[in-house]
């Protein structure tokens, strides 16, 4: 039988309220047969019914699609630029900083920009904002509890000063913690916030069809101030800035013009 992906579709957005429409469709519909096959259905409607009566079986369904894959200080070099810029650029072009952290997933890379904040003793006159669109992570990044391979990038110093661990898992500093707000956010149907002065979104974008891309970028520049700068994945290149309202200024950076 020919799977009814349509109806599967419209479910997933009126009973979870995540709109599968905008993800790239070969993609997705390999994604959703994988973890389909793992509840032991054997059609959508099956899932559909499985998804709305079992939490265990729709906690895996939107972990599984909305793709958390992340660690601290992810592309080293990249974030390391980012930093820069974030030190010797924003940091004395604005008197505070307002920072947004998109589909934050565990929490690795806000908690990363608390570092940063940190390190180089830079002023906000508010948390971090971090978002997704799946409590699961959220919960996990609240947490705040990571697993060796996603600190491999820290310096030792930076695992002394911001993490006690125990029993081979990394607990954060709480200092660090309060540095970030965490809230439920779906870049494709929730309104976005405004004034803010730096959004990092990375490696998400790519998943997602090319007009709710462009959709996103036109979004984000207009959440950010004049002179604000995007963060994206090393695989999220912007061909065409100007189109959205930016300047290249950096790999994968991005400034509102």
């Amino acid at each position: 039988m020919e799977l009814n992906f349509e109806g599967f579709y419209r479910f997933v957005r009126d009973e979870l309220n995540v709109d599968l429409n905008a993800y790239k469709e070969k993609q997705l519909k390999r994604r959703i047969a994988t973890v389909m096959k793992s509840s032991g259905a054997l059609t959508l409607e099956d899932y559909s019914r499985l998804i709305a009566n079992d939490e265990v079986i729709r906690n895996k369904f939107l972990d599984y699609i909305t793709i958390n894959v992340t660690e601290f200080y992810r592309n080293k070099d990249i974030f390391a630029d980012f930093e820069f810029i974030l030190r010797d650029y924003l940091n004395h072009k604005f008197k505070n900083i307002k920072i947004w952290s998109a589909a934050c997933s565990i929490g690795a890379e806000p908690y990363s920009l608390a570092m940063i904040l940190d390190k180089n003793n830079i002023k906000t006159n508010e948390r971090i904002i971090a978002t997704d669109i799946d409590d699961n992570v959220l919960k996990r990044a609240r947490d705040g509890v990571f697993k060796d391979f996603e600190i491999k990038n820290l310096d030792k110093k930076d695992l002394d000063k911001y993490f006690i661990e125990k029993e081979n898992k990394y607990y954060i500093n709480d200092n660090i913690k309060e540095m970030v707000s965490f809230k439920k956010h779906d870049l494709v149907l929730d309104k976005y916030q405004k004034g803010f002065h730096a959004i990092i979104c990375r490696n998400v974008i790519i998943y997602l069809k090319n007009e709710t891309k462009d959709e996103i970028y036109r979004k984000f520049n207009e959440s950010l101030v004049k002179g604000g700068i995007l963060f994206t994945g090393a695989t999220e290149a912007i061909y065409n800035p100007k189109e959205f309202g930016f300047k290249k200024i950096s790999t994968f950076i991005y400034e509102k013009v």
